[in-house]
């Protein structure tokens, strides 16, 4: 069974060379793999609350996709079965456009016939991830003032699957008067 590489070799900020053209011929990278995030937005998204939450990256990183999902899974897993889907909105507010590719090195027996070394070394597509730069927010959670905490313990859980270290910003949003 295939393995994931380590993420700590992905980690690092590198310059995207992850063209992907719908002309085959004009993309650096010919196949790249599917996004493994299933929805960007859940919840309420007409209703406006009362404050909003912010999950603010600390660092500089690369995020693979199946974090950021599994981050989005353990927030929405909280939240959806205790409140409903009409008393919160989670929104990811970054997409995943880097490819990460990977060259296999073979090690062992009949590997000199298998490896080609660091010739064609340009790696077959793994992965994909975003990138974060320092300050730019991962999440957004906006919940009533009754579900604030809940919406903070979220975030936290959510915290515990992201490699970088974040901190979460709480805004209150002013209500704006219908003119009648």
């Amino acid at each position: 069974m295939a393995k994931l590489r380590k993420f700590s070799s992905y980690k690092r900020l590198e310059r995207p060379y992850t063209r992907v053209s719908k002309f085959k011929k004009k993309s650096y990278i010919k196949g790249n793999p599917h996004k493994n995030i299933v929805r960007f937005e859940v919840g309420n998204s007409k209703k406006e609350f009362d404050y909003t939450l912010y999950l603010t990256s600390k660092t500089g990183v690369q995020i693979r996709d199946n974090a950021l999902e599994s981050a989005r899974q353990t927030c929405n897993r909280l939240l959806e079965p205790t409140l409903g889907l009409g008393a919160f909105f989670i929104k990811l507010r970054i997409y995943p456009f880097q490819i990460l590719r990977e060259n296999p090195l073979a090690s062992g027996a009949g590997a000199d016939r298998f490896s080609t070394g660091m010739q064609k070394s340009f790696g077959k597509p793994i992965a994909n991830a975003a990138q974060v730069k320092k300050g730019q927010t991962i999440f957004e959670v906006r919940v009533d003032k009754v579900n604030l905490d809940l919406a903070k313990k979220s975030l936290q859980r959510a915290l515990k699957k992201i490699p970088c270290s974040c901190i979460i910003k709480i805004i209150e949003n002013k209500k704006t008067a219908l003119a009648e």
